[in-house]
């Protein structure tokens, strides 16, 4: 399971003009399911993103989790993080979860962040969607389940 952290200022989501999923300070997060993944990989990245310590203190140091800014979480799925690019131009995503296996593990990873006490908006499975996002920092991180 793939996650792209992004710290924001503000991110939303809109499907056909309509906003969807809208928050202020938190992380926008691309989420990829890979075929193998589990609901080990799930406990994993969302633990991992609960204590991650990439929120500015008082000292402008990067030392606040997303718990301790009071931060809310934008979840996107995002198959194409998946994307196998070593052979031909065009990206392969053979590896990626069947959509009812991403969905199922998508939505126990949003349950199991917002059961930590983090707000959780998000996209629409499998939607075509528009994302909104006012990086700040900028801060982007990825994490690799298997990794």
């Amino acid at each position: 399971m793939i996650a792209v952290l992004q710290r924001v200022t503000t991110g939303n989501v809109t499907i056909d003009d309509n906003v969807v999923g809208q928050i202020d300070q938190g992380l926008v997060i691309l989420l990829g399911v890979m075929g193998d993944d589990d609901k080990n990989d799930t406990d994993y990245l969302v633990n991992k993103i609960f204590a991650l310590r990439i929120f500015n203190d008082e000292n402008e140091k990067m030392n606040l989790s997303i718990k301790d800014v009071n931060g809310s979480a934008l979840v996107v799925s995002q198959f194409t993080l998946c994307a196998d690019t070593q052979k031909g131009r065009r990206p392969s995503f053979i590896h990626a979860a069947p959509p009812e296996k991403g969905k199922a593990l998508y939505e126990d990873f949003m349950r199991k962040l917002e059961n930590k006490g983090v707000p959780i908006q998000s996209g629409e499975f499998g939607a075509m969607m528009k994302v909104n996002i006012q990086n700040y920092g900028p801060v982007t991180i990825v994490l690799d389940s298997k990794k």
